[in-house]
């Protein structure tokens, strides 16, 4: 028996790249499709940490693109017990025990959106204010001092300098 070999995501983005390709969905479609996926992919990462962690814990969403095909871009899910330090292309939530429930902490864009948000902070539209709050909390400096907090780290410790 033969087996087919499925084409590695490198060969197809390149191809893609290579292509001149018709567009047959609407932006509207692929951004709900994607939201989709992620929200799945979101709630299978905390079905997986419920199980892990006796305690509340976090679930952090890492945006990549890849380096040698800038046409791929990945979400890394993944929980840990400790709130992370807050990046670029980062979401973090919360998940706690005791209310079962998960609460978006942030959410941090890429370095060009978050800079083009910030410089023009003014002229950002309603829908997006809650993004552009996360941005200036970021800009700040109070995102990091929150993850210092949800830490029970105390304000000033020599290991974490203050940005």
């Amino acid at each position: 028996m033969t087996e087919k070999r499925r084409e590695t995501v490198g060969k197809v983005a390149s191809d893609l790249m290579a292509k001149d390709i018709k567009v047959t969905h609407s932006a509207r479609e692929q951004a709900n499709s994607q939201l989709s996926e992620y929200e799945k992919n979101v709630e299978e990462c905390l079905q997986i940490h419920k199980k892990k962690f006796p305690d509340d814990f976090y679930i952090v969403v890492d945006t990549k693109k890849e380096k040698l095909m800038p046409n791929v871009i990945r979400n890394y899910f993944y929980g840990r017990l400790s709130c992370p330090t807050p990046n670029y292309d980062q979401v973090v939530y919360k998940y706690t025990q005791k209310d079962n429930q998960l609460k978006l902490i942030w959410v941090v864009p890429d370095r060009a959106s978050t800079k083009e948000m910030k410089n023009n902070a003014a002229i950002i539209p309603p829908d997006q204010w809650e993004i552009l709050s996360f941005v200036l909390k970021f800009a700040d400096g109070t995102l990091y001092k929150l993850a210092k907090e949800l830490n029970g780290e105390k304000e000033k410790t020599p290991e974490l300098k203050d940005k």
